[in-house]
């Protein structure tokens, strides 16, 4: 797809450019992983025990492991790579927690059962997607595109983990318990304006985009909603949902702003910096237009 910037209602085409090795567009990635995917850096060029080295370790908002392999050419083998490494980092994921601790500190807490594997390449054949959609692990495909200043990313394919004999074994080897970070487990115990106002808000977010571009994540104690990376944590009480959103209070210009609280400071589940507090059905205009924002900043 072609870019343009415009002088004088004048449209000029953007010349693509490309990074000179894949060493350049992975370092480049590594010093921006915050910005780009909302991911910390944990390590590079990480050597295993299996034998061969991980491209990019780092660990999301959401505190999941995640792998970040380049492709560079006509690699056809990238989606392999991923998969021997996901692998490594199932039986091995005590060797993971270490280099956490060591970067984030020793109190961080890690969803060992929801690791993603992170794909990003210029281009992927017609088969790739089709590939991953078969696959039941955590799995993003990446294009870029580079111009002059600008650098352009696209999801074009993603596989959310799906229910296989293997990744049962695996979620029992984890020892965590699942049924708490369904989205519906949430919703147990809560009123029935609270479920509606939910569903509300669910389908709202999931309308921002084309299917398939934004992600619901479900934790134990939040739901998140992510693009590149995520714009707005949900937390559950009995009459009323906190959406904290992705962006300080000076960065608003939505809603009224007496109508947000600063919890920048605050403890909270999630990683927020402005809490819109909703319990009123005649709340949820000025609710969609905070996640509205809040979404077109990770864009």
């Amino acid at each position: 797809m072609a870019l343009f910037s415009i002088s004088n209602s004048k449209a000029n085409k953007l010349e693509r450019q490309e990074f000179a090795n894949e060493k350049e567009l992975q370092h480049f990635v590594e010093i921006n992983l915050d910005e780009l995917f909302g991911i910390h850096f944990l390590a590079t060029e990480f050597t295993i025990s299996n034998g061969g080295r991980i491209d990019t370790l780092g660990i999301d908002e959401n505190n999941a492991p995640v792998i970040i392999e380049y492709k560079w050419g006509e690699n056809n083998t990238i989606i392999n790579q991923g998969l021997f490494y996901l692998d490594w980092l199932f039986e091995h994921f005590a060797d993971f927690q270490i280099l956490a601790q060591q970067k984030l500190g020793k109190d961080i807490e890690i969803d060992r059962g929801s690791p993603r594997l992170i794909l990003i390449a210029a281009s992927y054949s017609k088969f790739d997607g089709y590939a991953i959609n078969r696959m039941a692990e955590n799995i993003e495909m990446w294009t870029y595109n580079k111009y002059r200043d600008i650098l352009e990313l696209r999801l074009v394919a993603s596989s959310q983990s799906k229910e296989s004999g293997i990744h049962e074994e695996r979620k029992r080897a984890t020892k965590i318990s699942y049924e708490e970070y369904a989205t519906s487990g949430h919703l147990e115990g809560k009123s029935e304006t609270v479920k509606e106002l939910f569903k509300e808000i669910q389908d709202r977010i999931m309308a921002f985009d084309n299917p398939g571009a934004i992600e619901e994540v479900s934790r134990k104690m939040y739901v998140a909603y992510r693009t590149n990376r995520n714009f707005v944590y949900i937390n559950f009480r009995n009459n009323k949902l906190f959406l904290d959103v992705c962006l300080t209070p000076d960065k608003i210009n939505s809603v009224d702003k007496s109508h947000i609280r600063d919890v920048t400071k605050v403890g909270h589940h999630g990683a927020g910096y402005s809490r819109f507090e909703l319990n009123e059905f005649d709340q949820l205009e000025e609710a969609t237009k905070l996640l509205k924002e809040s979404y077109e900043s990770t864009k």
